[in-house]
């Protein structure tokens, strides 16, 4: 079974803060989500540091 994190972000877009399930097994993934708020599309990049798990996000036109 995956392990689930609840992480808060800011959509890129709309600037508005949201909880997010991020998966343990997306670790080294880039996938796109849809903000709940706005509903535009966020490109999610999932990393550890440190032993923790991070999200970076970022609207279509911003280069990751």
């Amino acid at each position: 079974m995956n392990q689930l994190t609840e992480k808060s972000i800011s959509c890129p877009y709309c600037g508005e803060s949201i909880e997010v399930l991020i998966d343990v097994a997306d670790i080294d993934e880039q996938y796109i989500e849809d903000c709940q708020v706005c509903c535009k599309p966020i490109s999610f990049v999932v990393f550890e540091d440190n032993d923790e798990l991070n999200v970076n996000v970022y609207s279509e036109d911003e280069a990751f």
